[in-house]
């Protein structure tokens, strides 16, 4: 079956992501541990798909979000500002004044250089979007009465808390009703789901949302720790992530879930943390896509690079370009969004076409 994707005309926007902003704190070439100083930059795994869709595709994007009502939450506002991702589906809740009852979320993240790799520590609990429950956002008005003609939302969401895994099937089951394409990325996080029920409960919660999914993004770990797919031949070393694995493995998930009408998933090998292999494939109805895999591709700040390339996969579809094509532009912004900092995309579409055509790094004056 043909991924159908409704017409602009009919949609305000091309595409809503469901999801937590959080303010990433990043200590530059330096650790957590012994900075003084960091950069401020915001990010999460859904936004970032909707802000890549708008600054580096040029679509119409918004993001369904909460925030505390205090400095950090409109710090938070401004930098989203920048990126040009709507805001009017944002709720804003009253802050205790010390965030007993809500919070903003933080993320501190450190790139990692050689054989030190990125470290994370978030500091995300009882935030305001974790408390996000049905009923609180009008999802018919963002479906119908506005249009949206695709609706993106992931496991990281899924993870924050016990109600928000109903938020997003309740957005699903109006996106469900009103046409609107939906994407799901796994994007399985050890530290979101251990104090909850590890590998079981993410297995049960990510299980439920696949039904309504159209497009399934994910690496080999997510689709074997979020959804308990085995992946034959695959180990950690790169020269087993091979192609043929995938889309044998792409096969079995598709039997269990027939409503899976693209399936797309990152190959990486990270030889250190600044020296990776990098890859993509999809699935579009039977037939299947490769990007061209590159070896020895250097990151600058790994951070957003599989949300990227779910935002150029989907711009591929958005855009009517087709699965091949779509497959590699996704790993061309992603591997472009990983040569600079921050879980944002800072990537023209000029750049992406460019390296999608085999461009090189030349001096552009």
């Amino acid at each position: 079956m043909a991924l159908t994707v409704k017409p602009k005309d009919r949609c305000r926007w091309d595409l809503v992501a469901l999801g937590e902003v959080m303010l990433r704190l990043d200590p530059g070439d330096g650790r957590v541990t012994t900075t003084r100083t960091f950069q401020a930059w915001e990010g999460g795994g859904e936004y970032n798909v909707a802000r890549g869709l708008k600054r580096c595709f040029g679509l119409d994007t918004a993001v369904v979000t909460a925030f505390a009502d205090n400095p950090v939450g409109r710090l938070v506002q401004d930098l989203i500002y920048q990126g040009g991702v709507d805001q009017s589906h944002v709720k804003w809740v009253k802050y205790d004044g010390v965030g007993r009852q809500v919070r903003n979320g933080l993320n501190f993240t450190e790139r990692g250089f050689g054989v030190r790799g990125a470290v994370g520590c978030s500091d995300r609990g009882h935030t305001a979007t974790s408390q996000l429950k049905p009923g609180d956002v009008d999802w018919d008005k963002i479906f119908g009465q506005e249009g949206a003609r695709w609706f993106h939302t992931g496991g990281i969401f899924a993870a924050l808390s016990e109600t928000t895994p109903l938020v997003a099937k309740e957005a699903m089951e109006a996106a469900k009703r009103h046409g609107t394409v939906i994407s799901y990325d796994l994007n399985y996080r050890d530290s979101l789901w251990k104090g909850i029920g590890g590998q079981a409960k993410a297995r049960e919660v990510n299980r439920e949302l696949a039904r309504y999914v159209d497009v399934m993004i994910g690496n080999e770990e997510d689709f074997t720790a979020a959804l308990g797919f085995e992946v034959e031949g695959v180990d950690e070393h790169f020269s087993k992530l091979e192609p043929t694995n995938f889309k044998k493995m792409i096969d079995v998930v598709r039997k269990s879930y027939p409503n899976f009408q693209v399936v797309a998933t990152t190959l990486r090998n990270a030889k250190t943390a600044t020296v990776n292999d990098w890859g993509a494939v999809c699935s579009h109805g039977d037939d299947f896509f490769v990007a061209p895999v590159r070896e020895g591709l250097e990151i600058y700040d790994r951070v957003g690079g599989g949300d990227s390339f779910a935002s150029g996969l989907a711009y591929g579809f958005l855009a009517g370009k087709g699965p091949q094509w779509a497959v590699e532009c996704g790993a061309a912004h992603g591997a472009l969004a990983m040569t600079t900092p921050g879980d944002t995309s800072m990537a023209t579409l000029s750049e992406v076409l460019g390296v999608m055509k085999g461009g090189g790094a030349r001096v552009s004056r």
